[in-house]
């Protein structure tokens, strides 16, 4: 598989309607983006169809979910979509796959238990489901949905690596440090293509406030040495800027290049600001030259 240094997580633009999701995944693979990913959240498109149509659409780029929720489907047709995508478009498909948090699988209708727990017991049932046909010619992969160093340190240990999600530098870092070198690791950055700190900041508030009521980034944060006061009003400035990166072309470039300089292998980048799709044509040639 050919991940690549820099690819997108498309964020909203992965709920735009089918005609143009395939204009606009054409277009970032051109763009040299070798990585497309997607989130799925309660509402939002599948992730094994949304997966396959991106495939269908392009030409090169891997598709990666960031992450398929295990409250969404059982062991078996989860480790059995990726095996399917596996033989029909080798060395493209990166299944990433996550607990999610409290408030949406109670909006499945499920019980959240502990991490962890579920996350073992979940890649188990996946490494041990029965699959009638062809078990694809490059195995179907996948990675881990991770923050904290005990799912980083499973990430490591049982899949490809991991997909963290809203976290600094120092967290990639960090990640690196606990799973060792060999894992992938593959985080996300936010970035807003605005040199205003005022209005750079609340697009990034707008973008940040959802996240920041979820108990899982907000313990994550608080092992990076945020606070209470941090998390406040949408986040404070020194949470903002750590989180979105914002600026012109050359700042977003260089907090892509800190997170690669702290051990990550891969880096999608999300634009957040009012025009996402012009955004990641302006930043393309700059992140090309990493």
């Amino acid at each position: 598989m050919e991940l690549g240094r820099v690819g997108v997580w498309l964020g909203s633009l992965s709920l735009r309607a089918a005609a143009e999701t395939r204009e606009l995944a054409r277009e970032l693979e051109e763009l040299g983006y070798t990585a497309i990913w997607f989130g799925e959240g309660v509402g939002t498109k599948e992730c094994f169809t949304q997966a396959a149509t991106l495939l269908a659409w392009t030409e090169r780029a891997v598709v990666a979910s960031g992450i398929a929720n295990i409250y969404a489907r059982d062991p078996m047709a989860m480790a059995n979509g990726a095996r399917t995508l596996a033989d029909a478009y080798p060395g493209r498909f990166l299944l990433g796959i996550g607990v999610s948090h409290a408030p949406s699988v109670a909006e499945r209708g499920h019980e959240y238990t502990r991490p962890l727990t579920a996350m073992r017991a979940y890649l188990d049932a996946m490494d041990g489901a029965l699959f009638r046909g062809v078990e694809p010619a490059e195995a179907a992969a996948w990675v881990l949905a991770a923050l904290g160093p005990k799912m980083l340190e499973l990430a490591g240990e049982r899949t490809r690596g991991a997909h963290p999600y809203f976290t600094p530098p120092e967290h990639t870092a960090m990640a690196r440090q606990v799973m060792g070198e060999g894992p992938l690791l593959a985080p996300e950055q936010a970035f807003v293509l605005e040199t205003d700190p005022g209005l750079a900041r609340a697009k990034a508030r707008e973008h940040m406030i959802y996240y920041l009521r979820l108990d899982n980034y907000r313990r994550n944060l608080e092992r990076l040495g945020f606070t209470e006061d941090d998390f406040a009003d949408g986040g404070s400035d020194r949470l903002v800027d750590a989180i979105v990166a914002w600026g012109d072309v050359d700042a977003v470039r260089d907090r892509v290049e800190a997170h690669l300089d702290a051990g990550a292998d891969h880096v999608c980048v999300q634009a957040v600001g009012a025009d996402p799709l012009a955004e990641l044509r302006r930043l393309a040639p700059a992140l090309r030259e990493l």
